[in-house]
């Protein structure tokens, strides 16, 4: 069975969107990450270990849409160029995948993202997404968590997590770190 984790920067009010700058949010405190915090290699070390691991990405419809108009030509994420994608959405057209940016395909449904989970193959790790990411939460579809929650309360924004009545999730603490520059450095296996 693949694992399936979700990777991203947390505010410490667990708001997920808009960390690089881009005003695509419906609130002004977008681009938290980069105007606010003083940038430590140590503290985005986690994003290269993450490279060693990841053998697909899943994004959500509107999370692929963003990062299909950056991420292929940027040096900064070529190690993702020729990786498989998955995006999850029930009306993204096949003409809007984009080319030139390794196998990708569409998954219509929770049972589709199922099936994959249950195919050969490595770990599959879910960048931005927030909604993609609570549904899937909700399901009990997420294996990990690797989060790297900032020192800011945003106080708008997509929550990574469903505010709804569902079963209680135990979370297993794999690793932990602190940074000079405030960010906290969070792993934990979803353990039932």
């Amino acid at each position: 069975m693949r694992n399936l984790i979700y990777t991203g920067f947390l505010s410490l009010d667990g708001v997920v969107d808009s960390p690089g700058g881009g005003p695509s949010e419906d609130h002004r405190s977008g681009g938290w990450v980069v105007k606010d915090i003083e940038f430590r290699p140590e503290a985005f070390a986690l994003k290269g270990e993450e490279l060693e691991e990841t053998t697909a990405l899943m994004f959500g419809r509107r999370s692929y849409e963003a990062f299909a108009t950056t991420w292929p030509g940027s040096e900064d994420h070529a190690a993702y160029r020729e990786l498989p994608k998955y995006v999850v959405s029930s009306t993204l057209p096949e003409d809007a995948l984009v080319a030139g940016w390794g196998p990708t395909r569409i998954l219509r449904s929770t049972d589709d993202i199922v099936e994959l989970k249950k195919s050969e193959g490595g770990a599959i790790f879910i960048h931005g997404s927030a909604e993609l990411a609570r549904r899937l939460s909700d399901a009990g579809l997420i294996d990990r968590y690797h989060l790297l929650v900032f020192p800011v309360l945003l106080g708008a924004g997509k929550s990574l997590f469903s505010r709804a009545d569902r079963d209680k999730q135990t979370l297993r603490l794999r690793s932990s770190a602190a940074y000079p520059n405030g960010v906290v450095k969070l792993i934990y296996d979803v353990a039932g």
